[in-house]
């Protein structure tokens, strides 16, 4: 019996499909090829040398509202970055501002708290999207979450949340470097290396808010997160030049964002995560070799009104962790202890309002013998706490 000849219209759509097939092996393979091998043996750090770090009560000493940048009316978001001994300030602010979020105006704003003089400095924007832009060869939208770290060479990187078109949930990671090493505020500035290659999809939908986990070798690793659709978090790799060095997924879950990193021990750490489903609670997973392999644990957490936190693990068993501790309302922001990572114990609120009232996106961070705190204030202004330990002279 001959054979019937197949339609045109059958031998073309198959034409198309290994096609497609064929675009989407190599795009998978370009993912993977961009995803260099990680290095070895990832080791967290404490910020606080173990020997140094007072076993006794946290009591507020000074706080206020960080200067804004002139004619700003919002401001949210804030990161604080801990700076060595010899430089002039004790630490720097990043944060994001201008008319409202989103807006086309929002720049990245930075203060530096001066030992000398005991106060901030005067803001300044250091990152604009349309300098950015321009360098990158392409435009960008909006910007948002800042997140700052300091190399082994003392360079300063930012890892901004940029989009292009669409929401937050089309948000990349703009890889940014201070442009010299000088120490001088005023002078401080970036430049943009990358938009890290973190997806196919023109590296599109991953973000990031919290501070990452620094590491024995001078590289760190920073927790993000993916949002278009399912949310969930992971860690990507970075080595002591800042460069990155891979990425794994740290849930299977798809309603998780916003990771925040805790070490119990060297290879040892915990994400505490917002949980965007209905529940509102604290949601958290575990790795035991130093980030390569994730689980998730079963018990949820503090309740939590799907808002963002910072946590800091200071020393062995003694975590500290800045959070809303309502489930509906980002009115009260407290600061809570735990040995563990998993039970948790409150040690004092650190702001509270009724109503619509907003203290959210808190920022830890440890420098001068000191616990500073950075947190946005009812998105107008963003507001810093300096706690030290009963006993600190």
């Amino acid at each position: 019996m001959p054979e019937t000849p197949l339609h045109p219209s059958v031998r073309s759509f198959g034409v198309r499909l290994v096609c497609a097939l064929a675009i989407c092996a190599a795009l998978l393979a370009l993912d993977l090829w961009q995803r260099a091998p990680q290095p070895a043996e990832p080791r967290g750090v404490w910020p606080v040398p173990v020997d140094s770090m007072p076993t006794t009560t946290l009591v507020p000493r000074a706080g206020g509202q960080i200067p804004m940048p002139a004619n700003t009316p919002a401001a949210h978001a804030s990161t604080l970055l801990p700076l060595p001994a010899e430089n002039a300030a004790s630490l720097l602010a990043f944060w994001f501002a201008g008319s409202r979020e989103s807006a086309p105006d929002v720049q990245i704003a930075a203060s530096a708290f001066d030992r000398a003089s005991r106060q901030w400095r005067p803001a300044r924007f250091v990152v604009n999207r349309h300098e950015a832009g321009a360098q990158l060869g392409f435009g960008l939208r909006r910007l948002g979450n800042p997140v700052a770290w300091r190399d082994a060479h003392g360079r300063i990187h930012l890892f901004v949340v940029a989009t292009g078109l669409g929401g937050w949930a089309a948000g990349r990671i703009l890889h940014l470097r201070q442009v010299d090493d000088g120490q001088d505020f005023e002078q401080l500035a970036f430049a943009p290396v990358r938009v890290l290659p973190l997806s196919w999809l023109w590296n599109t939908s991953h973000l990031v808010r919290a501070m990452p986990l620094p590491l024995a070798d001078g590289g760190m690793v920073l927790p993000a997160y993916f949002e278009l659709g399912k949310k969930y978090p992971v860690a990507l790799r970075f080595d002591a030049h800042g460069e990155f060095r891979g990425m794994v997924r740290m849930s299977q879950r798809g309603y998780l964002l916003q990771p925040t990193l805790l070490m119990r021990n060297e290879t040892d750490w915990l994400a505490l995560l917002r949980d965007n489903s209905a529940e509102k609670k604290l949601r958290a997973v575990q790795t035991v070799d130093g980030g390569r392999h994730w689980q998730d644990l079963p018990e949820p957490g503090l309740h939590n009104p799907d808002a963002a936190i910072a946590a800091l693990a200071l020393e062995p068993g003694l975590m500290l962790l800045a959070h809303n501790p309502r489930p509906d309302s980002r009115a009260v922001l407290d600061l809570s202890v735990s040995s563990d990572g998993r039970q948790w114990s409150r040690l004092l609120t650190l702001a509270q309002g009724e109503g619509p009232s907003e203290y959210s996106y808190p920022s830890l961070a440890w420098a001068d013998g000191s616990l500073w705190i950075s947190y946005t204030d009812q998105r107008r202004t963003i507001a810093w706490q300096r706690l030290d330990p009963a006993d600190k002279r």
